[in-house]
Protein backbone atom coordinates (compact mmCIF):
# COMPACT_ATOMS: atom_id res chain seq x y z
CA UNK A 1 0.00 0.00 0.00
CA UNK A 2 1.12 3.88 -0.41
CA UNK A 3 2.51 5.49 2.90
CA UNK A 4 2.90 9.06 2.58
CA UNK A 5 6.08 10.96 4.39
CA UNK A 6 6.70 14.51 4.09
CA UNK A 7 9.67 16.93 5.00
CA UNK A 8 10.65 20.52 4.30
CA UNK A 9 11.37 19.76 0.90
CA UNK A 10 8.40 18.57 -0.21
CA UNK A 11 6.06 15.14 -0.30
CA UNK A 12 7.51 11.47 -0.89
CA UNK A 13 5.21 8.20 -1.41
CA UNK A 14 6.90 4.54 -0.98
CA UNK A 15 5.32 1.35 -1.93
CA UNK A 16 4.76 -1.02 1.03
CA UNK A 17 4.94 -4.63 0.15
CA UNK A 18 1.83 -6.08 -1.13
CA UNK A 19 -0.42 -7.75 1.79
CA UNK A 20 -3.20 -10.05 1.37
CA UNK A 21 -5.42 -8.18 4.20
CA UNK A 22 -7.65 -10.23 6.24
CA UNK A 23 -10.29 -10.38 3.35
CA UNK A 24 -7.18 -12.77 1.27
CA UNK A 25 -6.70 -14.56 4.48
CA UNK A 26 -9.50 -15.94 5.07
CA UNK A 27 -10.42 -16.56 1.17
CA UNK A 28 -7.47 -18.77 1.42
CA UNK A 29 -8.50 -20.53 4.04
CA UNK A 30 -12.20 -21.10 2.52
CA UNK A 31 -10.57 -22.64 -0.37
CA UNK A 32 -8.73 -25.07 2.01
CA UNK A 33 -12.04 -25.44 4.18
CA UNK A 34 -13.98 -26.33 0.94
CA UNK A 35 -11.26 -29.11 -0.18
CA UNK A 36 -10.96 -30.68 2.97
CA UNK A 37 -14.36 -31.14 2.54
CA UNK A 38 -13.85 -32.99 -0.65
CA UNK A 39 -11.01 -34.69 0.78
CA UNK A 40 -13.09 -36.01 3.19
CA UNK A 41 -15.67 -36.88 1.08
CA UNK A 42 -13.98 -38.85 -0.64
CA UNK A 43 -12.60 -40.81 2.00
CA UNK A 44 -15.40 -41.44 3.33
CA UNK A 45 -17.34 -42.41 -0.17
CA UNK A 46 -14.20 -45.48 -0.91
CA UNK A 47 -15.99 -46.57 2.33
CA UNK A 48 -19.05 -47.08 1.84
CA UNK A 49 -17.89 -48.64 -1.74
CA UNK A 50 -16.31 -50.94 0.45
CA UNK A 51 -19.16 -51.32 3.01
CA UNK A 52 -17.75 -50.36 6.09
CA UNK A 53 -20.13 -48.51 8.55
CA UNK A 54 -17.70 -45.44 9.59
CA UNK A 55 -18.09 -42.52 10.50
CA UNK A 56 -17.79 -38.99 8.78
CA UNK A 57 -15.46 -37.30 11.10
CA UNK A 58 -12.39 -39.25 10.75
CA UNK A 59 -12.62 -38.63 7.17
CA UNK A 60 -13.16 -35.16 7.11
CA UNK A 61 -10.25 -34.44 10.11
CA UNK A 62 -7.87 -36.21 7.86
CA UNK A 63 -9.15 -33.68 5.09
CA UNK A 64 -8.54 -30.40 7.30
CA UNK A 65 -5.42 -31.87 8.05
CA UNK A 66 -4.53 -32.28 4.65
CA UNK A 67 -5.47 -28.77 3.61
CA UNK A 68 -5.37 -26.32 6.35
CA UNK A 69 -1.41 -27.02 6.53
CA UNK A 70 -1.10 -25.51 3.07
CA UNK A 71 -3.51 -22.66 3.93
CA UNK A 72 -1.31 -22.44 6.77
CA UNK A 73 2.19 -22.17 4.27
CA UNK A 74 0.51 -20.07 1.97
CA UNK A 75 -0.01 -17.23 4.72
CA UNK A 76 3.08 -17.89 5.85
CA UNK A 77 5.05 -17.12 2.68
CA UNK A 78 2.53 -14.07 2.33
CA UNK A 79 3.67 -13.26 5.88
CA UNK A 80 7.76 -13.48 5.25
CA UNK A 81 7.43 -11.69 1.88
CA UNK A 82 5.89 -8.79 4.08
CA UNK A 83 9.17 -8.45 6.08
CA UNK A 84 11.68 -9.33 2.64
CA UNK A 85 10.25 -8.81 -0.88
CA UNK A 86 13.09 -10.79 -2.62
CA UNK A 87 11.14 -13.82 -0.86
CA UNK A 88 8.93 -13.79 -3.93
CA UNK A 89 11.57 -13.09 -6.54
CA UNK A 90 13.04 -15.66 -8.54
CA UNK A 91 16.39 -16.36 -8.88
CA UNK A 92 18.60 -19.94 -8.53
CA UNK A 93 19.88 -18.62 -4.85
CA UNK A 94 15.71 -18.37 -3.78
CA UNK A 95 14.98 -21.59 -5.52
CA UNK A 96 17.85 -23.65 -4.02
CA UNK A 97 16.18 -22.16 -0.49
CA UNK A 98 12.77 -22.77 -1.33
CA UNK A 99 13.71 -26.31 -2.21
CA UNK A 100 15.21 -27.01 0.95
CA UNK A 101 12.73 -25.46 2.57
CA UNK A 102 9.63 -27.58 0.93
CA UNK A 103 11.77 -31.03 1.49
CA UNK A 104 11.39 -29.84 5.37
CA UNK A 105 7.51 -29.16 5.17
CA UNK A 106 7.09 -31.99 3.01
CA UNK A 107 8.87 -34.41 6.11
CA UNK A 108 6.91 -32.50 8.92
CA UNK A 109 3.84 -32.67 6.68
CA UNK A 110 3.60 -36.22 6.13
CA UNK A 111 4.91 -36.75 9.91
CA UNK A 112 1.49 -34.94 10.69
CA UNK A 113 -0.56 -36.62 8.22
CA UNK A 114 0.56 -39.89 10.30
CA UNK A 115 -0.40 -38.95 13.73
CA UNK A 116 -3.62 -38.01 12.72
CA UNK A 117 -3.77 -41.24 10.84
CA UNK A 118 -2.72 -43.10 13.98
CA UNK A 119 -5.17 -41.49 16.51
CA UNK A 120 -8.37 -41.66 13.73
CA UNK A 121 -7.82 -45.17 13.81
CA UNK A 122 -7.43 -45.50 17.56
CA UNK A 123 -10.83 -43.89 18.18
CA UNK A 124 -12.40 -45.28 15.06
CA UNK A 125 -11.11 -48.73 14.39
CA UNK A 126 -13.70 -49.04 11.51
CA UNK A 127 -11.68 -46.40 9.70
CA UNK A 128 -8.98 -47.68 10.68
CA UNK A 129 -9.19 -51.05 8.88
CA UNK A 130 -9.05 -48.76 5.86
CA UNK A 131 -6.83 -45.87 6.21
CA UNK A 132 -4.67 -46.93 8.87
CA UNK A 133 -1.59 -47.03 6.40
CA UNK A 134 -2.67 -43.72 5.21
CA UNK A 135 0.41 -41.10 5.86
CA UNK A 136 3.37 -43.25 6.07
CA UNK A 137 6.42 -41.89 4.47
CA UNK A 138 6.56 -42.67 0.87
CA UNK A 139 8.05 -41.08 -2.05
CA UNK A 140 5.18 -40.43 -3.67
CA UNK A 141 3.63 -38.40 -0.85
CA UNK A 142 6.73 -36.81 -0.53
CA UNK A 143 6.38 -35.95 -4.22
CA UNK A 144 3.11 -34.62 -4.14
CA UNK A 145 3.95 -32.14 -1.53
CA UNK A 146 7.21 -30.45 -3.37
CA UNK A 147 4.89 -30.51 -6.26
CA UNK A 148 2.20 -28.10 -4.05
CA UNK A 149 4.64 -25.95 -2.85
CA UNK A 150 6.12 -25.30 -5.94
CA UNK A 151 2.29 -24.58 -6.99
CA UNK A 152 1.61 -22.47 -4.43
CA UNK A 153 4.82 -20.66 -4.80
CA UNK A 154 4.47 -19.93 -8.60
CA UNK A 155 1.08 -18.45 -8.39
CA UNK A 156 2.32 -16.50 -5.31
CA UNK A 157 5.03 -14.96 -6.97
CA UNK A 158 2.88 -14.30 -9.73
CA UNK A 159 0.01 -12.55 -7.86
CA UNK A 160 2.64 -10.82 -5.96
CA UNK A 161 4.26 -9.32 -9.16
CA UNK A 162 0.61 -7.84 -10.48
CA UNK A 163 0.41 -6.37 -7.27
CA UNK A 164 3.06 -4.72 -7.28
CA UNK A 165 2.93 -3.58 -10.41
CA UNK A 166 -0.57 -2.11 -9.57
CA UNK A 167 0.79 -0.33 -6.41
CA UNK A 168 3.54 1.19 -9.09
CA UNK A 169 1.29 2.42 -11.07
CA UNK A 170 -1.09 3.98 -8.23
CA UNK A 171 1.92 5.09 -6.84
CA UNK A 172 2.76 7.26 -10.25
CA UNK A 173 -0.74 8.24 -10.60
CA UNK A 174 -0.91 9.57 -7.08
CA UNK A 175 2.29 11.08 -7.27
CA UNK A 176 1.79 12.75 -11.01
CA UNK A 177 -2.20 13.75 -9.22
CA UNK A 178 -0.44 15.54 -5.99
CA UNK A 179 2.20 16.91 -8.38
CA UNK A 180 -0.50 18.90 -11.38
CA UNK A 181 -2.67 19.49 -8.53
CA UNK A 182 0.45 21.50 -6.66
CA UNK A 183 0.82 23.38 -10.02
CA UNK A 184 -2.56 23.83 -10.32
CA UNK A 185 -2.93 25.58 -7.22
CA UNK A 186 0.49 27.78 -7.89
CA UNK A 187 -1.30 29.16 -11.22
CA UNK A 188 -4.02 30.25 -8.95
CA UNK A 189 -2.32 31.95 -6.68
CA UNK A 190 0.03 33.18 -9.28
CA UNK A 191 -3.00 34.92 -11.31
CA UNK A 192 -4.72 36.15 -8.56
CA UNK A 193 -2.45 38.09 -6.71
CA UNK A 194 -1.90 39.36 -10.54
CA UNK A 195 -5.44 40.51 -10.57
CA UNK A 196 -5.70 41.97 -6.53
CA UNK A 197 -2.13 43.87 -7.87
CA UNK A 198 -4.05 45.73 -10.64
CA UNK A 199 -7.47 46.29 -9.09
CA UNK A 200 -5.76 48.06 -5.57
CA UNK A 201 -4.06 50.23 -8.32
CA UNK A 202 -7.22 51.26 -9.75
CA UNK A 203 -8.14 51.96 -6.13
CA UNK A 204 -4.87 53.84 -5.61
CA UNK A 205 -5.74 56.07 -8.32
CA UNK A 206 -9.72 56.69 -7.85
CA UNK A 207 -8.59 58.03 -3.68
CA UNK A 208 -5.33 59.92 -5.13
CA UNK A 209 -8.64 61.98 -7.73
CA UNK A 210 -11.01 62.22 -4.35
CA UNK A 211 -13.66 60.10 -5.87
CA UNK A 212 -14.42 58.42 -2.82
CA UNK A 213 -17.77 56.94 -3.41
CA UNK A 214 -16.50 55.02 -6.88
CA UNK A 215 -13.70 53.68 -4.68
CA UNK A 216 -16.18 52.79 -1.68
CA UNK A 217 -18.01 51.08 -4.64
CA UNK A 218 -14.53 49.36 -5.65
CA UNK A 219 -13.89 48.07 -2.24
CA UNK A 220 -17.37 46.66 -2.10
CA UNK A 221 -16.85 44.52 -5.70
CA UNK A 222 -13.24 43.39 -4.21
CA UNK A 223 -14.15 42.12 -0.94
CA UNK A 224 -16.80 40.26 -2.88
CA UNK A 225 -14.09 39.05 -5.41
CA UNK A 226 -11.78 38.19 -2.48
CA UNK A 227 -14.58 36.48 -0.41
CA UNK A 228 -15.18 33.77 -3.49
CA UNK A 229 -11.98 33.75 -3.70
CA UNK A 230 -10.94 32.31 0.37
CA UNK A 231 -14.44 30.21 -0.03
CA UNK A 232 -12.64 27.87 -2.60
CA UNK A 233 -9.77 26.42 -0.80
CA UNK A 234 -8.62 24.32 -3.70
CA UNK A 235 -8.65 25.00 -7.59
CA UNK A 236 -12.59 23.32 -9.09
CA UNK A 237 -15.14 23.72 -10.82
CA UNK A 238 -17.96 26.08 -10.04
CA UNK A 239 -21.64 26.93 -11.52
CA UNK A 240 -21.23 29.53 -13.85
CA UNK A 241 -23.82 31.56 -12.16
CA UNK A 242 -20.93 32.15 -9.55
CA UNK A 243 -18.18 32.56 -11.84
CA UNK A 244 -20.61 35.51 -13.00
CA UNK A 245 -20.54 36.91 -10.47
CA UNK A 246 -17.09 37.42 -10.02
CA UNK A 247 -16.96 38.66 -13.33
CA UNK A 248 -19.84 41.36 -12.78
CA UNK A 249 -17.48 42.85 -9.71
CA UNK A 250 -14.60 42.41 -11.87
CA UNK A 251 -16.41 44.49 -14.60
CA UNK A 252 -17.79 47.26 -12.43
CA UNK A 253 -14.16 47.88 -10.86
CA UNK A 254 -13.01 48.23 -13.99
CA UNK A 255 -15.84 50.31 -15.25
CA UNK A 256 -15.71 52.57 -12.47
CA UNK A 257 -11.82 53.30 -13.40
CA UNK A 258 -12.38 53.69 -17.23
CA UNK A 259 -15.69 55.32 -16.97
CA UNK A 260 -17.70 55.99 -20.59
CA UNK A 261 -14.46 54.23 -22.22
CA UNK A 262 -15.63 50.92 -21.36
CA UNK A 263 -19.15 49.46 -23.00
CA UNK A 264 -19.60 45.55 -21.69
CA UNK A 265 -22.46 43.04 -23.03
CA UNK A 266 -22.62 40.28 -21.23
CA UNK A 267 -25.21 37.44 -22.75
CA UNK A 268 -25.61 33.88 -20.83
CA UNK A 269 -28.26 31.36 -21.71
CA UNK A 270 -30.12 29.78 -18.48
CA UNK A 271 -28.62 26.26 -19.14
CA UNK A 272 -24.75 27.73 -19.42
CA UNK A 273 -25.61 29.14 -16.04
CA UNK A 274 -26.24 25.81 -14.41
CA UNK A 275 -23.09 24.73 -16.39
CA UNK A 276 -19.60 23.80 -14.71
CA UNK A 277 -16.36 25.85 -15.36
CA UNK A 278 -12.73 25.71 -13.70
CA UNK A 279 -13.05 28.96 -11.22
CA UNK A 280 -11.68 32.22 -12.55
CA UNK A 281 -11.97 31.13 -16.51
CA UNK A 282 -13.10 34.20 -17.79
CA UNK A 283 -11.78 36.49 -16.01
CA UNK A 284 -8.41 36.74 -16.66
CA UNK A 285 -9.24 36.35 -20.47
CA UNK A 286 -11.61 39.70 -19.54
CA UNK A 287 -8.60 41.36 -17.98
CA UNK A 288 -6.65 40.36 -20.72
CA UNK A 289 -9.09 42.42 -23.13
CA UNK A 290 -9.36 45.36 -20.85
CA UNK A 291 -5.43 45.71 -20.78
CA UNK A 292 -4.06 44.81 -24.02
CA UNK A 293 -7.52 45.97 -26.15
CA UNK A 294 -9.57 48.57 -24.57
CA UNK A 295 -6.64 50.51 -22.32
CA UNK A 296 -4.59 51.79 -25.27
CA UNK A 297 -7.49 52.98 -27.28
CA UNK A 298 -8.50 56.65 -26.49
CA UNK A 299 -11.73 56.16 -26.99
CA UNK A 300 -12.02 53.02 -25.38
CA UNK A 301 -14.39 50.29 -26.72
CA UNK A 302 -16.42 47.12 -25.91
CA UNK A 303 -16.68 43.99 -24.74
CA UNK A 304 -18.74 41.13 -25.58
CA UNK A 305 -19.14 37.97 -23.62
CA UNK A 306 -21.49 34.83 -25.01
CA UNK A 307 -21.52 31.95 -22.91
CA UNK A 308 -24.14 28.98 -24.37
CA UNK A 309 -24.55 25.40 -24.21
CA UNK A 310 -24.61 23.78 -27.94
CA UNK A 311 -25.56 19.74 -27.82
CA UNK A 312 -22.99 18.50 -24.84
CA UNK A 313 -20.58 21.10 -25.37
CA UNK A 314 -20.23 24.37 -23.36
CA UNK A 315 -18.69 27.24 -25.86
CA UNK A 316 -17.47 30.88 -24.21
CA UNK A 317 -16.77 33.59 -26.18
CA UNK A 318 -14.90 36.89 -25.62
CA UNK A 319 -14.42 39.49 -27.84
CA UNK A 320 -13.14 43.26 -27.94
CA UNK A 321 -12.91 45.87 -30.51
CA UNK A 322 -9.68 47.32 -29.26
CA UNK A 323 -6.33 47.46 -30.75
CA UNK A 324 -5.92 44.33 -31.73
CA UNK A 325 -3.08 41.87 -30.80
CA UNK A 326 -0.88 43.90 -33.69
CA UNK A 327 0.09 46.75 -31.39
CA UNK A 328 2.92 46.91 -29.72
CA UNK A 329 1.19 47.40 -26.25
CA UNK A 330 -0.28 44.18 -26.80
CA UNK A 331 2.72 41.72 -27.04
CA UNK A 332 2.40 38.58 -25.27
CA UNK A 333 -1.10 37.87 -24.00
CA UNK A 334 0.09 38.28 -20.23
CA UNK A 335 0.11 35.34 -17.39
CA UNK A 336 -4.04 34.98 -17.02
CA UNK A 337 -4.23 33.65 -20.48
CA UNK A 338 -1.42 30.68 -20.39
CA UNK A 339 -3.37 29.89 -17.01
CA UNK A 340 -6.56 29.38 -18.46
CA UNK A 341 -4.10 27.38 -21.41
CA UNK A 342 -2.85 25.43 -18.59
CA UNK A 343 -5.74 24.69 -16.10
CA UNK A 344 -8.12 23.50 -19.20
CA UNK A 345 -5.18 21.31 -20.22
CA UNK A 346 -6.03 19.99 -16.63
CA UNK A 347 -9.62 20.21 -16.23
CA UNK A 348 -10.01 18.84 -19.91
CA UNK A 349 -7.63 16.63 -21.09
CA UNK A 350 -8.26 16.37 -24.89
CA UNK A 351 -11.46 17.35 -24.90
CA UNK A 352 -11.15 20.58 -25.18
CA UNK A 353 -10.30 23.83 -27.55
CA UNK A 354 -8.95 26.83 -26.92
CA UNK A 355 -9.07 29.48 -29.56
CA UNK A 356 -7.77 33.19 -29.82
CA UNK A 357 -7.55 35.08 -33.12
CA UNK A 358 -8.02 38.28 -34.41
CA UNK A 359 -11.14 39.03 -36.72
CA UNK A 360 -10.99 40.73 -39.97
CA UNK A 361 -13.22 43.79 -38.44
CA UNK A 362 -10.64 44.26 -35.72
CA UNK A 363 -10.13 43.70 -31.50
CA UNK A 364 -9.13 40.10 -30.76
CA UNK A 365 -11.82 36.95 -30.01
CA UNK A 366 -11.09 34.10 -27.65
CA UNK A 367 -13.32 30.87 -28.40
CA UNK A 368 -13.41 28.27 -25.37
CA UNK A 369 -15.06 24.59 -25.91
CA UNK A 370 -15.82 22.07 -22.83
CA UNK A 371 -17.88 19.37 -21.78
CA UNK A 372 -20.72 20.10 -21.10
CA UNK A 373 -21.10 19.45 -17.09
CA UNK A 374 -24.70 19.76 -15.10
CA UNK A 375 -24.54 21.76 -11.68
CA UNK A 376 -25.42 18.60 -8.94
CA UNK A 377 -28.75 19.26 -7.10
Amino acid sequence: MLERSSDNEGIAYAISAPRLGSLGIAAIFAVAGILAVMTGRECHLNLVLRHIDASFIPSLCYGLVTWLWWATITTGLWAVADRNSEAFRFSIRSASAHFAVASVLAVAHIGLLRCTVVWASHTWPAWGIRYRNYGALDWERFGIDLLLYGFIYGISCVLYSRFQNQRTVIQKLEVERQLTQAQLKALQMQMEPHFRFNTLNALASLVAQGRNKEASKTLAHLDMILRTTLRRSAPEKVPFVEELRVIESYLAIQQVRFAHRLQVKIEASPEALEGLVPCFLLQPIIENAIKHGIAPMEGGGLIETSVKRIGDRLWLKVRDNGSGPGSSSTKGHGIGMQNTKERLAYFYPGTHEFCAVAPAGGGYEVTIQIPYERTLA
